[in-house]
């Protein structure tokens, strides 16, 4: 079955193990899914990625999502913004701010895919891909 939007997928699995605590989740591999979960694990929300290799024709990607001593986790909120059928571009002057800086989106720009505050200094805008609190 194609899936229409893979990222949603993604963000879907993280908050679903989240609800459940579990320690880590997996989802079918791509270079995008990988470099958001690196620009995530970055900026604090994921304690590690790693690309497993089980032997099958496709590889696995690993998110070990990261809990405090309490068990509450470090993603709170992670929403969808830019979908397939209705595209978000803001430029660097725009790029949103969540919770007045204390949450994060994740862009993707000419350069990659990064932070918005990467983004913010770098003085490039491009697509909002999520946000994340």
């Amino acid at each position: 079955m194609t899936m229409t939007d893979p990222i949603a997928d993604m963000l879907t699995r993280i908050r679903n193990g989240i609800q459940v605590r579990r320690k880590s989740v997996d989802m079918p591999t791509s270079r995008v899914k990988s470099l958001i979960a690196l620009t995530m694990k970055e900026e604090g929300y994921l304690s590690d990625v790693e690309v497993v290799d089980e032997g099958g024709p496709r590889s696995t990607l690993r998110l070990h999502l990261k809990y405090d001593r309490d068990g509450n986790s470090s993603l709170q909120e992670v929403v969808r913004i830019s979908k397939p059928g209705c595209r978000v571009y803001r430029d660097a002057a725009n790029v949103p701010i969540v919770r007045r800086g204390l949450g994060t989106t994740i862009i993707t720009t000419s350069k990659g895919i990064m932070s918005g505050r990467k983004a913010r200094e770098l003085g490039v805008g491009g697509e909002v891909i999520c946000t994340l609190f």
